[in-house]
């Protein structure tokens, strides 16, 4: 099976919104992370160079976008699949697998995801500045037509964005 992977957009917001750390922090969500929010397999007295870190990106995003493709059963262009990855990498897959934004989008409610990524914006219950930019610019990358549209793209979505 085919593999689509995050365009250079995604990528962007990605490292825009997670920043490059060379050694462990504890992110607001309180879970220990390096590079541009990797996970697992973090310790105490970590450094990781900046080609590290990409490449900790690079290996997290091949976990996400496989699952972003299973779950989200409606086409998508290329901008809202980097959006989708950018929030899946950011709230985890089990979050996006359980939620009312993909419920809506998997009945071909497109419209409704950028009202339901901006539902995403706490962190241990409290609203976090960060958290609400974050999903304002994946909202804004959601709605953006991307340069060249995938041929796999509902008409009546080619239509609504070409108005």
């Amino acid at each position: 099976m085919f593999v689509r992977r995050t365009n250079d957009a995604g990528i962007g917001l990605i490292k825009d919104y997670e920043g490059l750390h060379l050694k462990p922090y504890l992110c607001p969500a309180r879970v220990w992370s390096i590079g541009y929010g990797h996970t697992r397999g973090v310790y105490t007295g970590m450094i990781v160079t900046p080609a590290e870190a990409d490449a900790l990106l690079q290996q997290d995003l091949r976990l996400v976008e496989p699952a972003v493709q299973r779950l989200v059963r409606v086409p998508l262009n290329e901008n809202q699949f980097a959006a989708l990855v950018s929030f899946t990498f950011n709230v985890g897959i089990a979050n996006l697998e359980q939620s009312t934004l993909l419920r809506l989008l998997n009945r071909g409610w497109y419209e409704q995801v950028p009202a339901q990524l901006m539902r995403w914006n706490r962190a241990r219950g409290e609203v976090l500045g960060g958290l609400s930019r974050r999903r304002a610019a994946e909202a804004r990358l959601w709605n953006v037509r991307p340069e060249k549209f995938l041929p796999d793209a509902p008409a009546n979505q080619r239509q609504r964005e070409e108005a």
